[in-house]
């Protein structure tokens, strides 16, 4: 009878723990279920601030260097490094949010003349404008997503923007500008440059101080100071001199000569050496030569001293050999601060 017991005992206890065996099975099995149908989360980098952004100074060209802050006449002027900082980050955190970028093109009406725009200005030179002030020669329409019948807006030669979509004979895009929002612009005035772009190499025009900087990223939010040197950039001057546009521009192109004419005449008046073009006609290029067949002159008195250039930016010509040496086409980017 004892043995009867025992064996009752043993039984009851084998059936009591299998129970719990069979939970914690059910458990592990529904856990594995749950596991087996969550979605893969692809973990996108932290945006990146301007005071995390690391800016040191390691000179490729030394020539003619600027200090942080250095002298100029009765008062000072500065390499404006927290404002350098500032769109290093914006560069970063939008290459880490965009998909594909693309540059506008229009370089002297090339891709056609823009369509007026509606509410169109005539500015200080007697050219059409848009509200924003960017005239309509070597610029592209922009359209409202709604309405496609007339533009509302001007894109700049040379502004890089997001290419968000394609659609029909058009591109939506978003220009790299103050957010100014989403457009319809159409596909002959646009250049895809493919997707995962990134840009290392970024010049900085200072036409308040008029100075330039060559800036180069070694890694993510650190980047290197290449060069310092003064510069003098474009003056507001009608009918023909014209300020140096503030913005984000691909540098597009490159002449070891850019030849340029008298005001108001196709006669060639002289050439700029190395000169390296980011929008319209504006180009980083060495002391004018009012030769065509003159000597390349090394330095102005007149550089970093106040703009009197008709748009572009005139540098000592040993520095403009050093950008259009350093800095590739299409994969470098000029930024105009004040």
């Amino acid at each position: 009878m004892k043995n009867w017991i025992l064996v009752g005992v043993i039984l009851v206890g084998f059936l009591l723990g299998c129970h719990p065996q069979e939970s914690n099975g059910s458990a592990t099995d529904e856990e594995l279920k749950v596991d087996s149908t969550e979605v893969e989360v692809v973990e996108t980098p932290d945006t990146i601030s301007a005071r995390e952004i690391v800016l040191s100074e390691d000179l490729l060209f030394e020539e003619y260097h600027l200090d942080t802050i250095y002298a100029y006449k009765d008062t000072t002027r500065s390499i404006k490094v927290g404002l350098i900082k500032e769109k290093l980050a914006f560069i970063e955190n939008l290459e880490d949010e965009i998909g594909q970028w693309a540059v506008v093109e229009n370089y002297r009406n090339a891709n056609g003349e823009a369509p007026t725009v509606a509410n169109y200005v005539r500015n200080e030179y007697k050219r059409v404008s848009d509200t924003l002030g960017v005239e309509r020669y070597q610029s592209a329409p922009l359209y409202m997503l709604n309405d496609t019948t007339q533009p509302v807006l001007y894109a700049r030669d040379g502004w890089l923007t997001h290419l968000l979509d394609s659609v029909g004979s058009y591109y939506k895009i978003t220009p790299i500008r103050n957010d100014i929002g989403e457009f319809f612009i159409p596909k002959r005035y646009v250049r895809p440059l493919g997707t995962g772009k990134t840009f290392h190499k970024v010049v900085f025009v200072d036409r308040g101080d008029q100075n330039i900087v060559t800036t180069e990223r070694v890694e993510r939010g650190k980047w290197i100071i290449r060069s310092t040197n003064p510069a003098t950039t474009g003056r507001k001057k009608p009918p023909y001199a014209m300020e140096t546009p503030l913005g984000i521009f691909l540098l597009q192109q490159k002449k070891a000569k850019m030849f340029y004419t008298h005001d108001g005449s196709s006669q060639i008046a002289g050439y700029a050496p190395w000169a390296s073009r980011f929008t319209n006609g504006a180009y980083i290029h060495g002391v004018p030569v009012n030769s065509p067949n003159g000597k390349i002159i090394e330095y102005s008195a007149s550089l970093g001293t106040t703009p009197r250039s008709h748009m572009c930016v005139r540098n000592a010509s040993s520095h403009a050999k050093f950008v259009f040496d350093w800095a590739p086409t299409d994969e470098s980017l000029v930024v105009v601060i004040e």
